[in-house]
């Protein structure tokens, strides 16, 4: 089983033989017997690429689950005598992957080096929580499903562009002001909200105002990448709706101005979602409580800042 699942996981037998020390002809073997053992095809073969059967995508679900589960066996035995080790298989968008968790992997690996994370990035993450053992996704305030799900840290987004295009374009006042912008829409917003293509929706900051929608007439770029949609705002492409935490530092170094300070566009909380039906390994349960632990962290510094922040510019007030 774990010889099949690294010929998958490498792309070849070659390769899953340099990972686990053996010979390609005995990987050969190995999992040529795994399929006669079952009486099917696991591996489609070709003589440029390894394919999964249908069956073989199946079995290879339920070889992960049971490869965890002995892994977690082993580990618990044996946790009196040596620090924890193994796999943790996560998923997250790309936005989530590069923002969120790229900035804590080195003081993950510092803290746990016998824990190895596989990343994998998937924008559509949030349908696959049972094929990995931690999957990150954001969710809209109002979200309500029947998962398993750690919240980790909440969020809002706003409304920002450029200097340079509000120069060009003029800085809008009020909600219906957006009617006369380029808009850099979020393709995934508009598949999972109906009707959001053309739409803009926001929401008063204090909840004393109704929400305003607005038409946006042109739409001059649409794309599923926050990051492309930031990088085109930057260059005074058009009017963006982004989450604060990724546009704090355009904010900072006035790359982006925060348009419509009264308002966001919506509240968000990112999740750890975790497959159902399964004991929580070890592993995951600590890589979950270090997340925990580095958001408070962080949220406490953001806070100390924004009060240093206020502290300088009263200050420079009363000069």
């Amino acid at each position: 089983m774990r010889v099949f699942q690294a010929v998958v996981d490498e792309g070849g037998f070659a390769a899953a033989a340099r990972l686990l020390d053996l010979s390609p002809p005995v990987v050969t073997r190995l999992v040529a017997d795994l399929e006669q053992h079952l009486g099917t095809r696991l591996l489609q073969r070709t003589t440029r690429k390894l394919a999964l059967t249908e069956a073989g995508d199946a079995y290879l679900a339920r070889v992960r689950a049971i490869l965890h589960e002995i892994e977690d066996a082993e580990a618990a035995a044996a946790a009196s005598t040596r620090d924890l080790r193994g796999t943790i298989r996560v998923v997250a968008s790309p936005v989530l992957a590069t923002n969120f968790l790229a900035p804590m992997l080195g003081d993950w690996h510092v803290r746990h080096p016998r824990l190895m994370l596989d990343i994998d990035i998937d924008a559509y993450a949030s349908a696959r929580v049972d094929e990995f053992d931690v999957t990150f996704m954001v969710a809209a305030q109002d979200f309500d499903a029947n998962i398993v799900a750690r919240p980790l840290m909440q969020g809002e987004s706003i409304v920002v562009a450029s200097p340079a295009y509000l120069a060009r374009k003029g800085v809008p006042m009020h909600p219906q002001d957006l009617m006369n912008h380029d808009y850099l829409r979020d393709s995934s917003t508009a598949r999972v909200h109906s009707g959001a293509g053309r739409k803009l929706r926001l929401l008063s900051d204090d909840g004393q105002l109704p929400p305003q929608e607005i038409d946006v007439p042109s739409v001059v770029l649409q794309s599923i990448s926050t990051e492309v949609l930031m990088r085109a705002a930057v260059d005074a492409m058009g009017v963006a709706v982004a989450p604060r935490l990724l546009a704090q530092e355009h904010l900072a170094r006035s790359e982006l101005v925060h348009l419509l300070p009264g308002w966001i566009y919506a509240r968000y909380t990112v999740y750890a979602a975790l497959p159902s039906g399964r004991m929580l390994p070890a592993r995951t349960k600590v890589f979950l409580d270090f997340l925990s632990e580095r958001v408070r962290m962080l949220a406490h510094q953001r806070k100390q800042a924004e009060c240093c922040t206020a502290t300088t510019e009263a200050r420079a007030g009363m000069g």
